[in-house]
């Protein structure tokens, strides 16, 4: 049995090497559909602002003609026949409907197929780790780096079919490629048997509600950073200035990110209340008490209430814009502080990074 699991756990670090390399051929695939359409859009603003220059010239000679035809000439009904200048795709303006044009965009979905493929070759080797270790495998610090990457490739893929999400498949993509990396260079643990502390059915219900709740955060974490970036090259918009990120011509508006990533976070952080909860009730099956100030705890109860404060604050304070997105990011880090430095360097009763 034990030559068993040590092959199920070689095939497992396979998949999650095949994986990782599927990944990394759709985040090229990504990122050359936000250079190529970036580039596509740039050109019908070229294109607009040229017919709206050739508009002006019409509409001027129509004034000028204005003394001959009558008072109304070159009006209303001149204006009404200009051409918009906005991005327009698919009847809605790529810096605010979340809907592009596929047909243009092999690249888009080239990219979509490698990540399924790729989720699915990563489910293999989540699934193999499980069986090698003949438990969910999600007890130290790898496995749960690699499932926690895994669910949350699998989320961004279920968000694809109600939503066109794809301008953020190089950013997660990208998390779940350094994320791997991270797991099989600096974490990597054979498959062996839990301490008797992690041997509950609590694992099951506790761990996978955070590893859900930790992917959720990272894609609104993705999108937080997004808005920033949009929100910069608005202003510089506003302004006058040159276009600097014109990759983000393809990512909706500020505020459409913003929305989406409060709605995903208050979903998110439901989850995270689930989680500080049932944490609490297995500390008080696995120690005799509910709380007792361990590091792990307390971080978790810090995520926990940036999390909530970012909710409040956006949804009674107005709180909105960068702050909003900058409270979001900063809640992240916590969730990054939590999983690496509280189980690595800190001494608690929840050190099971399996180093």
């Amino acid at each position: 049995m034990p030559v068993i699991n040590e092959t199920l756990g070689q095939y497992s670090e396979l998949f999650m090497l095949l994986a990782a390399g599927t990944y990394t051929v759709a985040f090229i695939a990504f990122a050359w559909d936000l250079a190529k359409s970036s580039k596509m859009l740039r050109a019908v603003d070229l294109k607009a602002a040229a017919s709206t220059a050739g508009e002006k010239v019409t509409v001027s000679a129509g004034r000028v003609a204005a003394g001959l035809g009558g008072p109304d000439a070159g009006g209303p009904a001149g204006r009404a026949e200009r051409p918009t200048s906005g991005l327009t795709v698919e009847g809605g303006t790529a810096a605010g409907d979340m809907k592009y044009a596929g047909e243009r965009r092999a690249p888009a979905r080239v990219a979509v197929a490698l990540t399924v493929l790729g989720v699915l070759i990563h489910g293999a080797g989540v699934v193999t780790r499980a069986f090698g270790a003949g438990r969910v495998p999600w007890g130290n610090m790898y496995e749960f780096l690699t499932t926690g990457a895994f669910v949350a490739v699998a989320v961004f893929l279920v968000v694809l079919i109600r939503r066109d999400l794809r301008f953020l498949g190089t950013f997660v993509i990208g998390l779940a490629i350094i994320m791997l990396v991270a797991a099989s260079a600096a974490f990597w643990t054979p498959v062996g048997h839990l301490v008797p502390a992690l041997q509950s059915y609590w694992l099951i219900i506790h761990v996978s509600i955070a590893v859900l709740s930790s992917a959720l955060f990272t894609l609104t974490f993705a999108m937080s950073v997004l808005q920033l970036l949009q929100s910069y090259r608005q202003k510089n918009f506003a302004a006058g200035r040159k276009d600097n990120l014109g990759f983000m011509r393809l990512v909706p508006n500020a505020l459409s990110l913003e929305n989406l990533s409060y709605r995903i976070n208050a979903i998110a952080f439901i989850g995270w209340t689930f989680t500080l909860m049932f944490g609490a009730i297995w500390a008080e099956k696995a120690w005799g008490r509910f709380w007792g100030w361990d590091p792990k705890e307390v971080w978790t109860f810090v995520i926990w209430v940036v999390y909530a404060g970012y909710l409040h604050a956006r949804a009674t304070r107005g709180w909105t814009g960068t702050r909003a997105a900058w409270l979001s990011i900063v809640g992240y880090a916590c969730v990054i502080i939590n999983f690496t430095l509280v189980n690595t360097v800190f001494n608690g009763l929840h050190s099971y990074s399996g180093l």
